[in-house]
């Protein structure tokens, strides 16, 4: 298993302002995450002017807030350039038009976040596809016919490096809704690598999928849950951010070491003899007593014969008298 790709979202919860950005993108990098998402909604080329906003966000209209928020392309700019240069991480944002995608060409983002909702765009994975950029198709409102469609247009306009996202569009998603079965479902079907989108408020069900083997985890961010907008409330805070990374991380550890149980337990023989336990006498017990499991106790340390062949000592005749408590060992015993 190769290292995680950890994606912090931020969406649109910078609220148009490129220094409360950039403050998202530090602390998310702070937190170790491989790269920072944003989103490129361009109103008037992406919706209706009556589109309706999603039940869990009606404080404004759609049109307000993506007019609100958006930025121009020298703000992408200066924001992509702060996150790779001064940060680190990569810089994603994902294009929810045709128009967002000629934006995002010409910021020179090197990988492509597919929404949920833009699956069935074929105009707009053909662009993407057309592109020659990584791709990261998420599936968060799509069934199995809808994603291989999908696929097989992205692969049919030259996409030569495709991520499926497993994913559940509520929010938040109620955990035996998250579908971590589909993750080796996608594997299997398109045979393509495939990574996790995460809509849950805990820390458990990103660690599962990472366990499970998506290559890639994205979960959303925020400075704060009580900031405004349609994702701080079911987002991460800093410190939880961070302690998902590194319990990511330590999955990754896990799964990329395999032990050989044997040899694990040749290094802990010091553990085994402080824990296991030996045969001692239960009692006082004359000379020439015949054992009987009566006689028998099993006690720290273990040292002396393992309680595993206690039988192995049953009908032997003590060589002589010994105390109770007395670890017993083979030269107790007549021949």
């Amino acid at each position: 298993m190769g290292k995680v790709f950890i994606i912090a979202e931020i969406g649109n919860t910078h609220e148009g302002s490129v220094e409360l950005a950039k403050c998202l993108v530090k602390a998310a990098a702070a937190c170790g995450v491989d790269a920072v998402k944003f989103q490129t909604h361009l109103f008037e080329a992406e919706s209706l002017a009556n589109a309706p906003a999603p039940a869990y966000f009606t404080e404004e209209s759609r049109k307000s807030y993506f007019e609100r928020t958006a930025f121009r392309l020298e703000q992408y700019r200066e924001l992509k350039k702060f996150t790779e240069v001064e940060c680190g991480v990569e810089f994603l944002s994902s294009p929810f038009s045709l128009e967002a995608v000629d934006l995002l060409e010409e910021v020179g983002v090197r990988t492509y976040k597919i929404p949920s909702g833009e699956v069935s765009n074929l105009p707009l994975l053909e662009k993407v596809a057309g592109t020659g950029k990584r791709v990261l198709l998420s599936s968060g409102m799509s069934g199995w016919t809808e994603l291989d469609t999908a696929v097989a247009a992205l692969k049919a306009k030259g996409a030569k490096d495709v991520m499926l996202m497993q994913c559940t569009s509520r929010y938040p998603c109620p955990p035996e809704e998250s579908g971590l079965n589909v993750i080796p479902q996608m594997k299997e079907r398109y045979g393509l690598p495939v990574g996790y989108s995460d809509h849950t408020l805990g820390l458990a069900i990103p660690v599962a999928a990472a366990a499970l083997g998506a290559v890639a985890i994205e979960k959303h961010f925020t400075l704060s849950r009580l900031m405004y907008g349609s994702d701080a409330k079911n987002s991460l805070e800093p410190d939880a951010m961070r302690q998902m990374v590194e319990e990511i991380r330590a999955v990754e550890a896990a799964l990329k070491n395999p032990v050989d149980k044997d040899a694990l337990a040749g290094m802990l023989a010091e553990m085994k003899r402080t824990f296991e336990k030996s045969v001692v006498a239960a009692v006082e017990l004359p000379a020439g007593t015949i054992l009987g499991r009566e006689h028998l106790a099993f006690k720290k340390p273990g040292d002396g014969i393992s309680a595993r062949e206690y039988a192995s000592l049953l009908g032997r005749k003590v060589r002589k008298a010994v105390s109770k408590n007395h670890p017993f060992s083979w030269g107790d015993f007549e021949s």
